[in-house]
């Protein structure tokens, strides 16, 4: 039947009693089936650490755009590291390296979440900080508020 159709016999079930079989199209469906695994990888959130290094006497304003950056990435759905390196007598004052950790992960309580805590290892101080915003929803938000900005533009008064 399949060959005066034109079409392919595929065996559904194998074990079941009587086997299973099919009437279809085995290319198209082997194609299909590519199409659904080829768009549900472009659905994927893929979740990126991003780093940022400071030292324990940094400048006031040095702090503030560093905070801001690491705000940016948070918002934008990445993790950010954040990583407090040590140099010579520094070493034997970790304390103030955690402060500024703890102050930095205070501040942005409203973007995240402290993920791990800071922990030391070697010169460096680490802490890791998570997003309370999904990926996803990031980009989507980014891109409504770039489209609802141009209609904006796009809106001139008559006069």
């Amino acid at each position: 039947m399949a060959d005066e159709v034109g079409l392919d016999l595929v065996e559904i079930a194998p074990e079941a009693q009587p086997p299973v079989c099919k009437v279809m199209d085995f290319g198209k469906y082997k194609y299909e089936i590519a199409q659904k695994a080829r768009e549900a990888r472009q659905n994927q959130t893929h979740i990126v650490v991003k780093e940022m290094r400071l030292r324990p006497k940094i400048e006031p304003h040095d702090y503030e755009t560093k905070k801001t950056h690491i705000e940016r990435f948070l918002k934008g759905g990445d993790k950010v590291k954040v990583t407090i390196q040590f140099r010579g007598r520094e070493q034997a004052r970790p304390e103030i390296g955690y402060r500024l950790l703890m102050k930095l992960a205070e501040e942005l309580s409203e973007v995240a979440f402290v993920e791990f805590a800071p922990k030391q290892e070697g010169r460096n101080m680490t802490m890791v900080l998570g997003t309370n915003v999904k990926k996803g929803q990031s980009v989507s938000q980014q891109k409504a508020a770039k489209v609802a900005s141009r209609k904006k533009e796009e809106v001139v008064p008559e006069i």
